[in-house]
């Protein structure tokens, strides 16, 4: 077998299994056996470069970072739906065409709450997609969608052009993981799955889309030339053939049939991976659609039924406060148990106190709950008329309710925040930063393993890991004799760190790695730095009033104090080792952008910073160069926009001489 024949055969073979896996959720092999398969293809297609296919699925990774979305004129327009809200609407809605169409048969399908998509294939390959845009002209996103592994990238037949229309979402399952992982590293959560996936298609950069794990449903067929058909469901079936994941969909005639179909939708929505938030109501055969016709804005063949959120009176019994990974107290009602959109909840949220507050909301009250978003309880009213007698306005703690530190309220937003160092509710979270690349780079000290550290009893605070054993961690799952001393190799090497680390480690508000750097610079030490007053702080450029104010509380809370002892007991370094050689670039600010030849960015900015110079992550008029590598985007054009002068790589080696 000549090496093009065989990477055909592992092409074809790999696609099958993508499509078992991703499309039917029925999998014929195991990921070692898929994994050992790719491995083998990525491998060929190093050795022949020249052979590599845009449908082999080494290429789902998608291509490079855009600067920006090209757009895209969609030959069939992707038209929008007339909105009803209940079965009157729906009845004048069969009605209306009951005149011109009397023995009229309808699909009845569920209304995808995602993102519209067009997908093109030229002779069975997909080779473009775009957004939905104003129904006209879209946005080309195929690097993205080439993320979707759901989508085939070659279909069975090879139709000279086919364009189909699906909706990509975000899972509910993948949201929440997504979101729980967010909250360990600190990071603001997603709003919904919507929001999540629309946000997640519109990346400029491919790589940050695949870690989504987005999926699409496709519910229609726009063009396919060689191809004729007779009614949609028809082409949905079709699709289905060509390994499409479509959306489910009943051919009914009666009224009383399609209501049915709808409320039974209505009722099992929990049930479908994706959120719906509607059921559409279509004419079934093509013909009827083309006598039909459209309006300026909609088919008069369609409409969408939407569902009204289920809303349920209950009594809030209590209201507990939580504190989250993040330190953020967040206040939640407890309720008497009222079954709404499939499940039963006794619990919403209350988001903070301004909620709270503009709710008037107090323990005793009856009040009105919805499901936000199909998947979030909160409480939408309260019905004043039935409150009881003897009720107190709700107030949060001013002290944790875990740890007993003070709380702070976010200068900037609703946020209240426990303070404490060593706050039992933070512990994953900031153990999780602490080991962090940026941080003290304690290679093979993930989430999951910390977790499992904290579980056994075996770490309370990031002092806690210079005590342990390669017997503690080899202890866990899926960790070996050799991953757990390699742990503890890496834990002991960060004791030498430099205090730019330790700083950034420490999980001070507003001091991340770059303030982190300016600070260890200015103080040398970290003993210096716990001393110096809010004069001293705000005195270096960088730390303005608010950052110095979070630094002097945390320096100055008992945990704190406690926890920076600890780590000097067991030997992490607490000064200053960088080298600064002179002071040439004092007083300058650098952009770097684009792929440097010579050394990453990291390490220019570390050549920046010896020297006394500043590296910002956006271009100002206060900028004073930007080093553009190869392919340079926004940051260069905005770079030109405003004359502030750019570098090559040569120039700025010279700079540095």
């Amino acid at each position: 077998m000549t090496y093009q024949e065989e990477m055909k055969r592992l092409r074809d073979e790999l696609n099958e299994h993508g499509y078992r896996y991703y499309v039917q959720d029925a999998p014929t092999i195991s990921d070692y056996e898929y994994d050992h398969m790719l491995r083998r293809l990525e491998d060929l297609e190093r050795e022949h470069p020249e052979e590599i296919t845009t449908d082999s699925p080494t290429q789902r990774v998608g291509g490079p970072a855009l600067s920006q979305f090209e757009p895209v004129e969609h030959p069939v327009p992707l038209e929008s739906l007339q909105d009803v809200f209940n079965a009157d609407e729906v009845r004048e809605f069969l009605d209306r065409l009951h005149d011109t169409l009397p023995r009229a048969e309808y699909s009845v399908e569920p209304k995808v709450d995602g993102l519209s998509v067009a997908l093109e294939y030229r002779d069975g390959v997909f080779v473009r997609g775009a957004t939905r845009g104003d129904g006209r002209v879209g946005e080309d996103v195929t690097e993205n969608l080439r993320t979707i592994r759901s989508i085939p990238m070659v279909l069975p037949e090879k139709l000279p052009r086919l364009i189909v229309r699906g909706e990509v979402y975000m899972s509910r399952k993948v949201f929440e993981e997504i979101n729980a992982q967010r909250e360990i590293e600190g990071k603001p959560l997603m709003a919904n799955p919507r929001n999540a996936a629309a946000g997640s298609l519109r990346q400029l950069d491919p790589k940050i889309a695949s870690q989504r794990r987005l999926d699409i449903a496709v519910f229609n067929l726009q063009l396919a030339e060689g191809r004729a058909f007779t009614t949609h469901t028809e082409t949905i079936d079709y699709l289905a053939s060509q390994n499409f994941k479509v959306i489910p969909c009943a051919r009914l005639s009666a009224p009383d049939e399609i209501q049915r179909e709808i409320d039974r939708l209505g009722d099992e929505r929990m049930a479908f991976p994706f959120d719906i938030d509607g059921a559409v109501i279509k004419v079934n055969n093509l013909q009827d659609r083309t006598v039909l016709g459209s309006t300026a804005k909609c088919p008069k063949w369609a409409i969408a039924y939407k569902y009204p959120p289920e809303q349920k009176a209950s009594v809030l019994k209590d209201i507990v406060v939580q504190v989250g990974r993040t330190g953020v107290l967040t206040p939640k009602a407890v309720l008497e148990p009222v079954r709404l959109a499939g499940t039963t909840v006794t619990y919403a949220t209350l988001h903070n106190q301004d909620f709270i507050s503009e709710k008037d909301i107090r323990i005793g009250d009856t009040v009105i709950v919805q499901k936000a978003g199909e998947i979030i309880p909160e409480i939408v009213e309260v019905v004043a008329d039935k409150r009881p007698d003897g009720t107190v306005p709700f107030r949060l703690p001013d002290h944790c309710p875990v740890c007993g530190a003070p709380v702070s309220r976010d200068p900037d937003g609703a946020a209240i925040r426990c303070t404490g160092a060593e706050c039992p509710a933070q512990r994953l979270r900031n153990l999780t930063h602490f080991a962090s690349r940026n941080a003290m780079d304690i290679d093979g000290l993930g989430p999951a393993v910390l977790n499992q550290l904290i579980e056994a009893g075996l770490v309370k605070t990031a002092a806690d890991l210079y005590t342990l054993q390669a017997q503690d961690i080899a202890q866990l799952d899926r960790m070996g004799e050799k991953s757990a001393q390699n742990a503890v190799d890496a834990i002991a090497a960060s004791r030498e760190s430099d205090l730019w680390r330790l700083i950034n480690a420490l999980g001070i508000r507003q001091v991340g790695d770059k303030a982190a750097k300016v600070l260890a610079s200015h103080f040398r030490t970290f003993d210096a730095l716990s001393q110096a007053s809010i004069d001293e702080l705000t005195a270096i450029d960088d730390v303005g009033p608010i950052t110095a104010d979070y630094i002097r509380q945390w320096m100055d809370d008992p945990q704190s104090k406690d926890l920076i002892e600890r780590l000097r007991a067991v030997g992490v370094n607490m000064t200053c080792k960088e080298e600064v050689l002179d002071s040439r670039l004092a007083g300058m600010t650098f952009v770097l952008t684009g792929a440097l030849e010579r050394f990453t960015r990291d390490e220019a900015g570390e050549m920046i910073e010896k020297r006394g110079g500043k590296i910002s992550g956006s271009v100002s008029k206060k900028t004073t160069y930007v080093v553009a590598g190869e392919n340079a985007g926004s940051k260069l054009r905005k770079a030109k926009e405003l004359g502030i002068p750019v570098l090559t790589e040569e120039e700025f080696l010279e700079l540095l001489k």
